[in-house]
């Protein structure tokens, strides 16, 4: 999938508040202009990785996926 058509489509994910500060935090003083690009390219650069790791005829390593997306807060290990 080519993420850089001139024509976009977006949706909107909700994510917890403290996360989002978080994100807001991480990102000042960076080339992010907001909380929203930064989550993309992260979303973007798992979804490379994983496709990598599948391509190269190996199956992505699931605890390291997971433990990424625990470490950006995607996953809460409360539930």
């Amino acid at each position: 999938m080519d993420f850089r058509r001139s024509k976009r489509k977006y949706t909107t994910i909700t994510i917890p508040s403290a996360l989002f500060s978080k994100v807001k935090e991480r990102i000042e003083g960076t080339g992010f202009s907001s909380v929203s690009d930064y989550v993309t390219y992260i979303l973007r650069e798992t979804i490379t990785d994983m496709e990598i790791s599948k391509n190269k005829g190996r199956k992505a390593d699931d605890v390291t996926v997971i433990e990424r997306l625990k470490a950006l807060g995607y996953i809460n290990n409360d539930k």
